[in-house]
């Protein structure tokens, strides 16, 4: 039996886990990883962990200081500017980029993830917030053809979801704005400015609670 494949798909399914609990902030701003723990959390070797921590630090994900420390890196006024820069650059665009391809079905699904986002809110559930904020969104950024562009934007996810979660549980839910329904009519309207002007809205809302949760900055 050919072992190579199997193990292909175990680096693969660690990383796809550990991925998702960064994008979500399961992992919360200086978390210390253990390879050790986190084997034995999956049910499997210390290899395949090391391995997607090793992808996760090229993403900037986390910071490998010795073999053995690990953490999700605290987040900086620099790195903040970064990546609010970055993703305005992105995000907005690759919304757009989907419009010619955002169908009924797709609709259907935003509405859905901003109903489920919306709940969460109100049993103060900060899993499924985070989820249903990560399904909103790249239910428009996988719609549009560039799969270079999803990558990218998912980078950027990685390394501000831990932020983000911790945003939400340090700040009143009161203050979560979103700007998603005016997205969904934008994108009904097929008007692509409005679009890109309420995801960069929703942006701009999110990273300033972390901004003011994280780092102290008024913005």
């Amino acid at each position: 039996m050919d072992e190579a494949p199997v193990e292909e798909g175990l680096n693969v399914g660690v990383y796809a886990e550990l991925r998702q609990r960064l994008i979500t902030g399961r992992l919360s701003p200086g978390h210390e990883l253990s390879t050790r723990t986190l084997a034995a959390e999956l049910g499997v070797s210390q290899t395949p962990v090391r391995d997607a921590l090793s992808r996760l630090a090229a993403e900037g994900a986390v910071s490998i200081r010795t073999k053995r420390r690990v953490r999700v890196p605290p987040m900086t006024e620099e790195r903040f500017d970064d990546l609010l820069r970055c993703r305005l650059l992105l995000e907005p665009e690759a919304a757009a980029l989907a419009l010619p391809h955002v169908t009924a079905r797709a609709v259907e699904a935003l509405r859905a993830a901003d109903a489920d986002l919306d709940a969460a809110i109100v049993r103060g559930d900060a899993d499924a917030y985070m989820s249903a904020n990560h399904a909103f969104h790249f239910t428009f950024y996988r719609l549009q053809p560039g799969a270079t562009l999803t990558q990218l934007i998912e980078t950027l996810w990685l390394q501000f979801g831990p932020f983000m979660r911790f945003a939400y549980d340090n700040v009143a839910s009161a203050g979560l704005n979103d700007s998603h329904q005016a997205a969904i009519a934008a994108a009904e309207a097929g008007d692509a400015e409005k679009l890109r002007a309420a995801i960069a809205h929703d942006i701009a809302d999110g990273m300033g609670l972390i901004a003011r949760a994280c780092i102290g900055l008024d913005r």
